[in-house]
């Protein structure tokens, strides 16, 4: 009901009342019990209205506070689900970028210990055979000095051979030392990702948890100003119809003395 009907239903009461009261004084009493029967009638079904208007209105704002809540909840999610998603693309990225330079570094480290190697150095017992076979040769005693060298050649082979194996294994060592620190470098930035993560986690938790409470401080607001406007409504009709009862036994006493 809009503002301006509540004020002609109040209009019509009052007039009804003065009606009532004129067939009082008249002496009209059928016609005043009339009145006032159809004015008890009319106050009683305007009080239902108010209950009905005020507790629809009431749910109304409940259905408020919660569409609110949930709009708002939907929105937080939204927020901190792309807030969390941009960070493990992040996280992503900034792992693959290291991986990616760690793969180049390991590369250009390995190219720097083939070139770093120096050359085998041989034996005493090698560099020995070499001097006999070349003063062998200087002597033209060929067949000695093929023999010389071929004895030579198996202890070069041999020395060479030992001395690569031994430089491989110091370059495979090498090379274990570099990837073992670029493992450690990738766990601690795993690490720290994670306790990012964590971070995250609970900050949501602590902003729902916010969330939540603001909510149930609205809502127990809410309750409270919704039972104290019925408490207020109950009491006020209470007076109305105390006030009524206190003039019907008024009336009932006045009639009594007449008699």
């Amino acid at each position: 009901m809009t503002e301006g009907e509540e004020s002609a239903v109040a209009d019509f009461l009052q007039i009804l009342e003065e009606h009532r009261k004129n067939c009082e004084q008249q002496g009209k009493y059928v016609e005043a019990e009339i009145a006032k029967n159809r004015l008890e009638e009319l106050k009683a079904h305007e009080e239902n209205r108010k209950k009905e208007a005020m507790r629809a209105r009431q749910i109304a704002e409940r259905l408020g506070v919660e569409e609110a809540h949930m709009l708002e909840f939907q929105q937080f999610n939204m927020t901190w689900d792309k807030k969390m998603g941009d960070y493990e693309s992040h996280a992503r990225d900034l792992i693959e970028s290291m991986k990616e330079r760690h793969t180049n570094q390991l590369q250009s480290f390995s190219k720097k210990l083939l070139a770093k190697q120096p050359r085998p150095k041989f034996s005493t017992e090698l560099l020995n055979y070499r001097k006999i076979q070349e003063h062998l040769a200087k002597a033209k005693d060929y067949a000695e000095a093929h023999k010389m060298k071929m004895k030579a050649d198996r202890l070069e082979a041999y020395e060479t051979e030992r001395w690569t194996k031994q430089k491989e294994q110091e370059m495979l060592q090498q090379e274990a030392k570099f990837k073992q620190a670029k493992q450690q470098e990738l766990t601690a930035l795993q690490k720290r990702i994670q306790t990012g993560r964590e971070e995250q986690k609970k900050q949501r938790h602590v902003d729902l948890e916010r969330l939540l409470q603001r909510y149930q401080n609205v809502k127990n607001e809410l309750e409270a100003q919704q039972n104290l406007e019925k408490l207020k409504a109950e009491r006020q009709h209470q007076s109305i119809g105390l006030g009524a009862n206190a003039i019907k036994k008024s009336k009932r006493k006045a009639s009594k003395a007449r008699h």
